[in-house]
């Protein structure tokens, strides 16, 4: 070999080294002050997945590139973001087929209480979604450059829309509220919630794609139509009897198996990023198809859950820190925008779903009680704001001010919770009350 061949060779060998290294720095202080963030939230009686949305934001440009610039820059501009980028999308694909395959479909067809929840989840969707329309079509200061009005509007009331279903349902069991009626009103609310939400999501993600041609957009639907008919009626049956002969449960999850299941959930990915749609819908769909597979559940969480919560989702909450620049709202306007985004979606969400439980028959204590627990959309939120991120239909300010939304909505849970559950009679368990 020449001396410029070995001298070329030497130097990509060291750019490889070299972006494995930051690559590495990086990890380690995310994964780090995540694990601080949760356990700091954890004491001050909040979700640990609060602490660690909100010590991503905080390692981002708002607090840690505008307190320490230059050392910032060393930790996150001295290798190209493609790294971090892919990890998070990865981590996010493994969390959509984990939250398919907790999804609960007993909930949307409950007996008890059915008329409100049909109002509640109806109420509930509705109010935010126009709400947000309104505000997507109409904030011109807030829209991308280029952007279309309409899927601008339609991506702010698809973000208005979401609850978020796997941080509500442990927020339940921490207050000891899944087999109370309020519970099973809430959950079963939420869950009509995220089925259509998600739809939405695919829905508008498909007509952003198709840049509104109605041909391209109706052949979309239905190549995606055929793909979950696919799955459901060809894939399911076969990975259900793999999952059968494979008998995972109680911790254990056999290697091939696990080996199948992530290159089921990474195919699934490239197909619905082909049909136009994002890799993400894909890793969902597959674990929607399992979701009734409660030994698998269990396995899965214990020997890959875990792995994921630790290491992939403090990486995608990073990713979006990274894009979430709170010192761009330098003025009284954006802060006023701001103000107003939070407020529509705290009354659309809150005062949609008060309302129609008043309508039902329950006390003011009971509806605020399921009108704020409606109102936690934390993870969900994050997802679909960073989809419509990507596609180029919501600005950098908007994204923002709707990640700051977030963040207030799911902080506001708990504390509201402490306050009036006790009022309607449910004591708080020792935990909570500590």
């Amino acid at each position: 070999m020449s001396t410029a061949a070995n001298a070329l060779n030497a130097a990509g060998v060291h750019k490889t080294e070299a972006l494995l290294f930051f690559t590495l720095m990086q990890l380690a202080v995310i994964i780090l002050v995540a694990r601080a963030g949760g356990e700091i939230a954890l004491r001050l009686g909040q979700s640990s997945v609060v602490g660690e949305i909100v010590t991503g934001i905080l390692l981002g440009p708002s607090l840690f590139g505008w307190l320490a610039p230059g050392l910032f820059d060393i930790v996150f501009r001295s290798a190209p973001p493609e790294p971090m980028q892919i990890l998070s999308q990865i981590g996010l694909l493994l969390l959509m087929f984990q939250i398919g395959l907790e999804f609960d479909f007993s909930h949307l067809t409950e007996r008890k209480h059915r008329h409100t929840v049909a109002w509640v989840a109806s109420a509930g969707l509705t109010l935010p979604f126009a709400l947000g329309f309104a505000l997507g079509w109409l904030a011109t200061p807030l829209q991308p450059a280029g952007a279309d009005p309409l899927v601008s509007g339609l991506f702010v009331a698809t973000a208005f829309s979401i609850t978020a279903l796997p941080i509500l349902g442990r927020i339940m069991i921490e207050f000891q509220l899944t087999r109370s009626p309020l519970g099973v009103i809430a959950i079963s609310a939420a869950a009509i919630n995220d089925v259509v939400g998600w739809l939405l999501l695919a829905l508008v993600s498909t007509l952003a794609a198709a840049q509104l041609d109605a041909l391209d957009f109706l052949t979309r639907i239905v190549l995606v139509l055929v793909f979950f008919g696919l799955s459901w009626f060809v894939v399911r049956p076969l990975v259900k009897r793999l999952v059968h002969r494979a008998r995972p449960g109680r911790g254990r999850l056999p290697p091939n198996l696990m080996g199948f299941l992530l290159a089921l959930i990474f195919g699934a990915g490239m197909c619905t990023y082909q049909l136009g749609i994002f890799a993400i819908f894909g890793g969902f769909l597959m674990g929607v198809i399992l979701h009734d597979e409660h030994g698998l559940r269990e396995a899965w969480n214990t020997r890959v859950g875990h792995f994921v919560s630790v290491f992939f989702l403090p990486v995608f909450f990073t990713y979006t820190g990274l894009r979430t620049d709170i010192g761009s709202l330098d003025s009284l306007a954006d802060w006023g925008w701001c103000a107003l985004v939070i407020a529509l979606a705290t009354l659309g969400k809150f005062g949609g779903s008060y309302l129609a439980a008043r309508r039902c028959g329950l006390g003011h204590g009971e509806a605020g009680i399921l009108g704020i627990m409606m109102n936690t959309r934390a993870l969900m939120e994050l997802v679909v704001i960073n989809v419509g991120y990507d596609l180029g239909v919501i600005s950098q300010t908007m994204f923002t001010m709707l990640v700051i939304m977030a963040i207030f909505s799911t902080i506001l849970t708990t504390p509201c919770l402490r306050i009036w559950l006790p009022a309607i009679g449910h004591p708080l368990p020792p935990r909570v009350r500590e």
